[in-house]
């Protein structure tokens, strides 16, 4: 007989080698540049993670920013800003463009500093070093100092919360020439320099005089500026609930525990109009909400919280996962339930972690599509693949947290694809979400274990589809890019639009960074 390894069919040919290897040193492959940036772009956190340090996820994306055009870098930036809702990231790939290309810098800058948070984190990434240079350098000094002085009076309260740098510090940095008399009073004032107070926007001179009442009381209205201006003054019940009402939908969403400490929620006609807000789909839209934020709201929540607003929480789940689609064919969905998969989304940071780890992030995928597409098959695995009944009917918030809490065990992606080929229910498409740190199915022999098990569900089902949704930073996928594969990252409504495209063949692989190249600048 001749040797069967050397004269192997042609359908063990049809698993491409492997180009990489992951973290755990399995078998994986590697992403182009562009697609390298985009995916770290839209999934990097710049936090501790269970596989990789903050320093080497930073050193990895000014290396990629720094490989890629400078129109494409300027363009990766602003989709991660504007699709993705990322916050760390973008001002890194902008502060590596003001070094490389300061008219494109000028060109991105305001669809990236889109907002006084952002400015700060900015300046904060500038001033480190870590992009390249320890100054802000005289065209980004420019740009801040232009967003300064063209900034609402109320962009500027908000930019005024938060330090290291503080809006002061920033102040004092660029020196923005005044465009106006109540412009040089409201930036002396941010400053701690002596003003005319009456030049001062009518909110801040509103508040200045309600800090002073409440020092003796705290009884006057509550003055119309941004809520952290107000927490650490002495405020009742009525003067609570009035923030509450005037809140904006963010505001309300990270402080119901607050507001219920305060006995806001004491009246009913509070908790309807509260309710109403958290599931109005217009202010849900307007606030950018993710619905992983939903599942930190929910999972912060307290039990003493009225049952009307917790039962919002849910509506608004559902009203931001709505655009999910239902795709044409069977769909099978693979949540990752693995070990690695607990860590927060946001990477550890000392104080300052996600309650929403990986693992729950990807449920949250399964659950949302199982919403849309009811005969939807959901196969969780870790070592394994998990047995676990999901009704379609249920809320995604409920179901999402079934599936968050099983698993835990090590890492094996193609454990459902063999499952799948195993009982014979081969669908159009599979959709799996994993941080792609596969090691158990690492045998010897051409590619990684996803790769061969794809090629033998194609055998049965050659119109198939495979989408990786990878939503962790680490560089390599256990899937090859190829016509029927599209590796994506992050969770967002982009995601789920091009999962949709690709599904009904209206996009080839290179479609997600496609979607970045169009960006107008």
């Amino acid at each position: 007989m001749a040797n069967k390894t050397l004269f192997a069919s042609l359908r063990g040919r049809l698993v491409p080698e492997a180009t990489a290897r992951n973290a755990e040193g399995a078998p994986a492959y590697t992403y182009a540049p562009k697609h390298a940036l985009a995916q770290l772009a839209m999934t990097g956190t710049l936090g501790q993670l269970f596989y990789a340090s903050p320093e080497a996820e930073l050193a990895t994306a000014v290396r990629l920013a720094e490989e890629v055009e400078p129109e494409y870098l300027a363009k990766a930036a602003i989709h991660a800003r504007a699709k993705g809702h990322m916050k760390d990231m973008p001002a890194v790939l902008l502060a590596v463009l003001a070094r490389v290309d300061p008219v494109l810098f000028r060109r991105a800058f305001g669809k990236v500093v889109d907002n006084g948070k952002m400015l700060r984190t900015f300046v904060q990434v500038m001033r480190s070093g870590q992009t390249g240079r320890k100054s802000l350098g005289s065209r980004p000094k420019a740009m801040v100092a232009e967003w300064l002085n063209e900034a609402s009076d109320w962009a500027l309260l908000q930019a005024n919360i938060g330090n290291d740098p503080s809006l002061a510090d920033v102040i004092r940095m660029v020196h923005p020439k005044p465009a106006s008399p109540e412009r040089e009073a409201h930036f002396a004032w941010i400053v701690g320099r002596p003003c005319d107070v009456t030049r001062l926007p009518k909110a801040v001179q509103d508040w200045l005089a309600f800090k002073a009442e409440g020092e003796s009381g705290g009884k006057g209205e509550v003055p119309d500026v941004p809520f952290q201006m107000l927490t650490q003054l002495p405020l009742g019940q009525r003067q609570w609930t009035k923030m509450a009402e005037r809140g904006s939908w963010q505001m309300v969403r990270q402080n119901l525990n607050t507001f219920q400490r305060h006995g806001v929620f004491e009246r009913p006609k509070i908790v309807h109009q509260l309710s109403a807000k958290l599931r109005n789909r217009a202010q849900i839209a307007k606030a950018r909400v993710l619905p992983y934020q939903l599942m930190v709201a929910a999972k912060a929540a307290s039990a003493d919280l009225p049952a009307e607003i917790r039962a919002a929480l849910h509506d608004a789940m559902e009203v931001a996962v709505e655009n999910v689609p239902a795709f044409e064919g069977s769909v099978a969905v693979c949540p990752d339930v693995s070990g690695s998969m607990t860590w927060p989304v946001t990477g550890w940071r000392k104080g300052a972690s996600s309650a929403v780890r990986f693992v729950d992030v990807a449920a949250l995928v399964a659950a949302a599509v199982l919403r849309r597409n009811p005969g939807a098959r959901v196969l969780p695995f870790d070592h394994e693949v998990h047995t676990l009944r999901l009704e379609p009917r249920d809320t995604v918030q409920t179901n999402a947290e079934r599936l968050a809490a099983i698993g835990g065990g090590g890492t094996d992606c193609s454990a459902p694809l063999r499952a799948l080929v195993g009982k014979g229910r081969v669908p159009d498409l599979v959709i799996l979400v994993s941080d792609n740190e596969s090691w158990i199915d690492a045998k010897r022999g051409r590619g990684t274990g996803v790769m061969r098990a794809w090629v033998a569900l194609k055998r049965r089902n050659p119109e198939a589809r495979l989408v990786c949704i990878d939503i962790a930073p680490y560089g390599t996928t256990q899937a090859a890019e190829r016509q029927d594969v599209l590796n994506v990252g992050g969770f967002s409504d982009a995601v789920f639009e091009q999962i949709a495209a690709f599904a009904a063949g209206r996009m080839g692989p290179a479609h997600w960074v496609g979607e970045i190249e169009k960006v107008r600048l």
